[in-house]
């Protein structure tokens, strides 16, 4: 991975200086280089289970952000200067309006989709769970497109308990919104399956 400039600790500060049209994220002061753009599988994934959340959340309190999308992760500092630790999950949901501004969401969002990639999949599924679990994102889910399987964490007593796991004939539901019903068949209908 390239940095842009070569430090050993970089801040949001540094993150916004950068240039425009690449994507990156900072994980304790570490840069990531995002990749290229997603696979038309990966968006298509995103774009089912975004409208589906969207449209649950319209008229309610809580909102949904499709990436590109800061969350912004501070410890006891959040100037941008002292914030090191900035990321682009696929999907947040954020409940406290408090927590939004014009630059995205300044703390822990409620909820956390992240669509694995072969790229980021195991940024995903450890440095980014282990990152989500110590802020206090009260839902986390993993979807899985070669597995074609959704794997929901959910916070208990700070942290994340035995994952839900729901296969291609399974519904899943979100703890935080029990009225959101999710096929998970429905999320990966358009995707060709793996030969072999």
């Amino acid at each position: 991975m390239a940095n842009p400039a070569r430090k050993q600790r970089y801040t949001y500060a540094d993150l916004l200086g950068w240039p425009e049209g690449e994507r990156w994220e900072l994980i304790d002061g570490q840069a990531w280089d995002m990749s290229a753009a997603p696979s038309i599988d990966h968006q298509g994934i995103l774009g089912e289970l975004f409208v589906a959340i969207a449209v649950f959340l319209r008229d309610k309190p809580c909102r949904a952000f499709p990436a590109p999308f800061d969350v912004r992760l501070p410890g006891a500092e959040i100037a941008d200067d002292r914030i090191d630790t900035v990321v682009q999950p696929d999907i947040v949901v954020v409940c406290d309006p408090a927590k939004l501004d014009r630059r995205g969401c300044l703390g822990a969002p409620d909820w956390v989709v992240e669509i694995l990639s072969p790229a980021t999949a195991a940024k995903d599924q450890g440095i980014k769970r282990a990152l989500y679990e110590r802020h206090g994102v009260r839902e986390f889910w993993l979807v899985h497109p070669a597995d074609r399987v959704v794997i929901a964490y959910r916070l208990e007593a700070g942290a994340y308990g035995k994952p839900e796991i729901a296969a291609e004939g399974d519904d899943i539901v979100p703890a935080l919104f029990p009225g959101l019903t999710i096929a998970v068949a429905e999320l990966f209908a358009r995707i060709p399956r793996a030969e072999g």
